[in-house]
């Protein structure tokens, strides 16, 4: 994907300065991409597109870049860094044909909510980040964060102190997902009976303002003794 390394791994030198990716080539990014099952699967499919996962767990980053590896896979790269962060600053804008995100944790506990990917400022990051007209598809096990996702595309169009202006998104058809090309997450659940719920958006055209900086609230500040996960 860049073109001066062909290492699977996404080395981070600068988190103020954005990535360089050819804008001649399409891209296609899983957030949470775990060990990089769908994504390098994907990748070996679409040889004309470049590939970027996202995920914070180290022992997965390291399986993802080992499967690049064995497969000769030179178009996928994986990113260990938070998703909200990424997607905020360091992403050209409206570049990405497809983003994918599969099995997030939903963070069950109403306590945990804040933890939640989709929220108003991932969704201005997004389409940002999206070409006008491209695709966000979304799947998980667990219905009522599938609501929840739903409900933020649906109140999207509600900004500026409720005015309705042109909507960004709108729903269309998940994608199919074969068997081959599932998670491993959703291999596990499938194999367990569990319910699956897909849905997906495609990106419409709007105004176009910048993204405001993001901010940490004073109860995420990191405190002496206390190691936080900060939240915006």
């Amino acid at each position: 994907m860049m073109t001066d390394s062909v290492d699977p791994i996404l080395r981070v030198t600068d988190i103020t300065k954005p990535f360089e990716f050819d804008l001649s080539r399409p891209l296609e990014i899983e957030v949470g991409c775990g060990k990089g099952k769908f994504l390098t699967e994907r990748a070996k499919q679409n040889a004309d597109c470049d590939f970027l996962g996202i995920e914070r767990m180290l022992e997965r980053v390291r399986l993802f870049d080992g499967k690049c590896r064995r497969g000769k896979i030179d178009n996928a790269k994986v990113l260990r860094l938070e998703a909200l962060y990424t997607f905020h600053y360091l992403l050209p804008a409206h570049h990405a044909r497809t983003v994918y995100v599969f099995f997030p944790d939903p963070w069950p506990k109403k306590k945990h909510h804040s933890h939640r990917l989709f929220g108003p400022l991932f969704l201005n990051a997004l389409w940002k980040r999206l070409e006008i007209g491209g695709k966000l598809e979304f799947a998980t096990d667990h219905k009522e964060y599938f609501e929840t996702v739903c409900q933020c595309f649906e109140d999207d169009a509600l900004r500026g102190g409720g005015a309705v202006s042109a909507p960004r998104f709108e729903r269309v058809e998940p994608m199919p997902r074969p068997k081959e090309v599932w998670t491993e997450f959703e291999t596990m659940f499938r194999e367990q009976g569990l319910p699956i719920y897909s849905a997906a958006w495609r990106s419409l055209a709007a105004d176009d303002a910048p993204l405001a900086p993001l901010t940490i609230p004073p109860e995420a500040e990191p405190r002496e003794g206390i190691t936080r996960r900060y939240l915006v």
